[in-house]
């Protein structure tokens, strides 16, 4: 009923306005025998003629002045709300927090990103760099960064890099002291930076592999680090062999300033994906975010 009336009256400020039921009609997209009716119906309802119609023109009565005066202002107002909604609906605003390793988010997320949430200043974006396994449901991140393949079930995932080539690294200076490792099994007779992502979790071992053959070595040093940046700093300072993400040492490489060893061992590894719950909604803020990042081969 109440439906009823909202849209009986909104016929009539448009009659009421236009002077005419042709017009009316024509701007509400209705036929002028439903518009007739609907005014027939709210007169009905209130007990009061609100049109005087004649052959050639429609006015309103006194009643109608009065309904007229003090309804649409207020309708105006509703309609102005009900489009200032609709645009705060195709606004793009909000809070993200995602958790990325260092090396992810300065490689991947942050270049592309960077530019883009410029043009979007409503968008607020929380990261936390961390390399563990973090539980993004548990400690509240909408989304997070990992490689494809360490993504856990009800999780939905979008590629944001290519798979990235492994390289063994040491200094100049470092293998002039110390004769490079043909194999493997050499490494331990060698100074090895180590990477450990978690506190819960032993060291992280080197993922080779050659013809097939997957090799995960443990290997000795010195140095354990969370981060694969202070791991390539201490090869180049002379510490050892660092075991990183080719993109990563490239520069260092180009210049001569480190240099790469058991080549044929190290592997492509699985690029990072963007992952978040798939049981819950893609807030538009998250689905920018995912969309800017998305890797296009």
């Amino acid at each position: 009923m109440a439906d009823e009336i909202y849209r009986d009256i909104v016929a009539f400020i448009t009659v009421a306005h236009a002077r005419s039921f042709t017009r009316a009609a024509a701007e509400l997209g209705v036929s002028q025998s439903a518009l007739s009716h609907a005014m027939h119906q709210l007169e009905e309802r209130l007990g009061l003629r609100l049109l005087t119609r004649t052959t050639r023109s429609v006015s309103p009565t006194e009643a109608g002045e009065r309904l007229l005066e003090r309804v649409s202002p207020r309708f105006a107002v509703i309609a102005d709300e009900l489009t200032s909604l609709r645009e705060l609906g195709s606004k793009i605003t909000g809070t993200v927090r995602i958790t990325a390793s260092d090396f992810a988010f300065n490689a991947f997320v942050w270049p592309r990103l960077s530019s883009k949430l410029l043009k979007y200043p409503d968008v607020k974006l929380e990261v936390v760099n961390d390399s563990a396994m973090t539980d993004i449901i548990a400690d509240r991140f909408d989304a997070g960064i990992r490689p494809g393949d360490q993504i856990g079930k009800n999780m939905s995932s979008v590629r944001i890099s290519p798979d990235l080539q492994m390289v063994i690294v040491a200094s100049p200076e470092y293998l002039k002291n110390n004769l490079p490792p043909l194999t493997p099994s050499d490494l331990s007779q060698h100074s090895c930076i180590n990477t450990r992502f978690s506190i819960r979790e032993g060291v992280n071992p080197w993922e080779l592999r050659k013809d097939g053959i997957n090799l995960p070595c443990r290997v000795e040093g010195s140095l354990v680090f969370n981060s694969v940046y202070a791991a390539l700093d201490a090869a180049h300072a002379g510490y050892g062999l660092a075991y990183i993400p080719e993109v990563l040492a490239r520069p260092w490489l180009s210049n001569g300033h480190l240099h790469t060893v058991l080549e044929a061992w190290c592997p492509l590894q699985r690029g990072f994906d963007i992952f978040y719950s798939s049981e819950r909604q893609l807030l538009p803020a998250l689905s920018l975010i995912i969309e800017t990042l998305r890797y296009e081969p």
